[in-house]
């Protein structure tokens, strides 16, 4: 009686061809996944802007002035929050455009306070 001893694994072929499928894959998603983190960025900042400039301008149509800072648009309940830049990773370091007639308010208009320009060519401090 015979008894036949085959080890069960795998070869040096079926391995490689495993290693080739898996870098072929990640060649495919990883370029796709580095050029979408920059993308939701700059998504999320023309949200934030623009959900906060709708914040400014119905202040200023309930009470008749511009706010004299951004914490009073959170205090006064039109933000639960100060929003968050995630191009220039801070919700503090937003760029303040003034009022012409201080005694109007402060707050006229916000801008991104980050540095260097987005895919589309524009500064982001032009925002």
């Amino acid at each position: 009686m015979t008894i036949s001893r085959t080890r069960g694994g795998f070869t040096l072929i079926e391995l490689l061809v495993v290693m080739a499928v898996i870098g072929l894959l990640l060649a495919i998603v990883v370029p796709r996944y580095l050029n979408s983190v920059p993308k939701a960025e700059e998504a999320v900042l023309k949200e934030n802007l623009m959900l906060t400039r709708e914040a400014i301008d119905k202040y200023r149509a309930d009470t008749g002035r511009y706010p004299d800072s951004l914490d009073d648009l959170v205090s006064k309940k039109y933000l639960r929050k100060l929003p968050y830049d995630p191009v220039a990773k801070s919700s503090d370091a937003w760029v303040i455009v003034p009022t012409e007639d201080t005694s109007q308010g402060a707050v006229f208009d916000l801008k991104s306070s980050a540095t260097g320009t987005a895919r589309d060519g524009t500064s982001y401090a032009d925002w």
